[in-house]
Parts: C-alpha cells; sequence; structure tokens
C-alpha cells in the first residue's frame, strides 16, 4: 500500500546550513511494506504553541519524535545518501514547523509535521509523537505526548 513508486530524498542545496528536500534521479524505489525505518528521536525545539496566553507569549520547549518506514537497500548497497531520505532534512522540516506559527493544540502540529514528513518522497508511512514536557497541568507528570501516523494514500506517481 502507498509505497510502492515513491522516490529517495537528497539534500538539495545549503544556503546557511538549510537542506532542502529534492527527489532523486529515480534510481530508488521504495518497495511496498518496506520494513526498514529511520527514527530521529529527541529533537528539542522551542515553540509557542497552547491555549493559554502565557505559553504564546513565553513559549516552551517541545521535544520531537519520528519515525520514517522507508527502503534503505539501495542506500545501504552503496553508502549513498542521495539513495535515503535525509534525517537531518527531516529534522529541518519538523523544526521549521514547531517554531512557525503558534497554534492552540499540539494535536495540530503533530498532524502538520506528518503530513509534510508523509509527503517526501520515500517515506512510505510516518509516525509523529509531540511531546510537550512542560504542559500546564497543575500536578506532577513525567510526559505529554501526541502520536500520529499514517501511510502514504496511492496516488499517481
Amino acid at each position: 500500500m502507498g509505497g510502492a513508486g515513491a522516490r529517495c530524498t537528497r539534500v538539495a542545496g545549503r544556503t546557511s546550513g538549510n537542506r532542502r528536500l529534492a527527489p532523486c534521479d529515480g534510481r530508488h524505489v521504495v518497495s511496498a511494506g518496506a520494513g526498514d525505518r529511520i527514527e530521529l528521536r529527541g529533537l528539542r525545539v522551542f515553540g509557542y504553541h497552547g491555549v493559554f496566553e502565557h505559553e504564546r507569549r513565553d513559549g516552551q520547549e517541545f521535544v520531537v519524535d519520528l519515525t520514517v518506514w522507508t527502503d534503505i537497500s539501495a542506500a545501504a548497497a552503496t553508502d549513498d545518501l542521495d539513495r535515503t531520505v535525509d534525517y537531518g532534512a527531516l529534522a529541518e522540516l519538523a523544526v521549521t514547523i514547531v517554531q512557525g506559527p503558534p497554534r492552540n493544540l499540539i494535536e495540530t502540529v503533530a498532524t502538520e509535521i506528518a503530513g509534510r514528513v508523509r509527503a517526501v518522497p520515500g517515506v512510505a508511512d510516518v509516525e509523529v509523537v509531540l511531546h510537550k514536557p512542560s504542559a500546564p497541568i497543575p500536578h506532577s507528570f513525567a510526559d505529554v505526548r501526541v502520536v500520529t501516523a499514517g501511510r502514504r494514500e496511492p496516488g499517481p506517481e
């Protein structure tokens, strides 16, 4: 479902250290049901999301965990970044969204990250976990997180 025919991504260019996603030359195709995955854990980003005025004024740290399912066999065989999904570019994408316009709900932020990552060529499935460790809860707690996941919908390539 969905992964067949998806192309890989690579770093297309760097401007002041920023990475851009771009399609590869088409040599690498993700097979449906690929069990390989790339995980990015504990990406710390400061943002201004929340329903309370002080959250939007003062901001707080959010933590992003990303898991993308993709076929890594061509990249492993060739040792070529152009043949895989660049986790540095995924990190930049997530940072841009968390640092972007304030949202009331972390559900909205997590869903936006998932949608943008899901659209990256080569990504067959994605899971996004967005943590809000300083959520305004008047009780002791370890973590608040929203988890969203989904598979790329099949469509014309």
